[in-house]
């Protein structure tokens, strides 16, 4: 559970110590990582062109970031008595982006489309996805974002997503927004490429909720089972237990907690699979995306129960994300029915080797 995965210090080369509950390493350790790459990289590409322009021309764009962090090295700006810190939280939704578009260039394959089609979509669901899912998350809790902000502070904690906030279900409602305008503006069916994609959101889901669970958010109720976690004092769920008088300012950490962020996490990857298997064998076009809305929504509504980080709202136990839920099971379950009664079949893998 850290906040700070890594924090490359400037002022001890070659430190590697554990500071709190961050993990300082010198920036000689970086250049190092950085170094054997780029010779890895430089190797593989004299061998595969053998041409010596190109291997000067990637050595001077791999020389650039060291020869920069050198260079700030030897400067006295606030980053160089800070370090450089790698948020878990970032790098977990770096991952989750990165291995969910190479999924999504997989099915798409299967079905006649472009790669550069699929990274030109993932950019437009990138973007209203991530706005989706900040706004709701600074609509939902502006109260605790904002306090005693001043001036540009706004604006710095509004657009903070490194360091958590965000809401998958505004990342749903965003993206979708996103896809259609692409799918207009390229003349591409948008259930086609809903399917597509679809396995593809609960991957960076699964990665999304580990960096939840290092940051600390979207934490779950008291627990008593043996894999029961306690949150550190730098983390969201210790604030926010001490804001409610759960814990004392002194305590060293939280209560023990359900880790509702690693089922969480799990849960989209499980789920991930069966999208993945479904869209080899669905029946038509949109089956997967009626699929997704019918079984992510139960699996968030169950999760909410243990969850303790949310409140009821309209005059309901409920919270907003069940609220949600029931909403789009209800469109799931009615957007199969229409499919299934408007939509052609899809031919099978064996019917297309009798028929071609």
């Amino acid at each position: 559970m850290r906040k700070v995965l890594v924090r490359f210090v400037f002022d001890q080369f070659w430190i590697v110590q554990s500071v709190g509950n961050e993990l300082h390493v010198g920036l000689g350790w970086l250049l190092s990582l950085w170094s054997g790459v780029a010779l890895g990289r430089l190797t593989w590409l004299a061998i595969r062109t053998r041409r010596a322009a190109d291997v000067l021309t990637a050595l001077c764009f791999w020389s650039i970031v060291p020869g920069g962090l050198l260079l700030l090295s030897r400067t006295d700006v606030p980053l160089t008595r800070t370090g450089i810190p790698i948020f878990g939280y970032g790098l977990m939704m770096f991952i989750g982006f990165a291995a969910g578009t190479l999924l999504a260039i997989r099915h798409a394959a299967r079905v006649g489309i472009d790669s550069d089609v699929i990274l030109d979509l993932i950019l437009w669901l990138l973007v209203p996805g991530l706005l989706g899912a900040r706004l709701f998350y600074v609509i939902q809790y502006s109260d605790r974002i904002f306090r005693e902000a001043r001036g540009l502070e706004y604006v710095t904690r509004f657009v903070a997503v490194w360091d958590g906030g965000l809401v998958f279900y505004g990342s749903v409602i965003g993206g979708i927004l996103g896809g259609w305008l692409f799918c207009r503006s390229r003349n591409l069916r948008p259930l086609l490429m809903g399917d597509v994609v679809a396995p593809s959101l609960f991957v960076g889901l699964g990665f999304g909720r580990i960096g939840c669970f290092l940051y600390g958010c979207c934490y779950g109720g008291p627990s008593d089972l043996p894999w029961a976690v306690q949150f550190p004092r730098d983390s969201l769920t210790f604030q926010a237990q001490v804001q409610a008088g759960v814990i004392d300012p002194t305590a060293e950490c939280t209560i023990p907690l359900h880790p509702t962020q690693i089922y969480s996490s799990l849960l989209a990857f499980l789920l991930a699979g069966i999208l993945s298997w479904s869209f080899r064998r669905r029946p038509y076009e949109g089956f997967v995306v009626g699929l997704m809305f019918i079984l992510y929504p139960v699996n968030r509504f169950v999760l909410e129960l243990i969850r303790s980080d949310e409140q009821g709202q309209l005059g309901t136990s409920l919270t907003i994300s069940q609220l949600i839920s029931v909403g789009l099971f209800i469109s799931g379950v009615s957007l199969l029915v229409w499919l299934s009664k408007t939509r052609d079949p899809i031919p099978s893998a064996e019917q297309r080797a009798r028929t071609g």
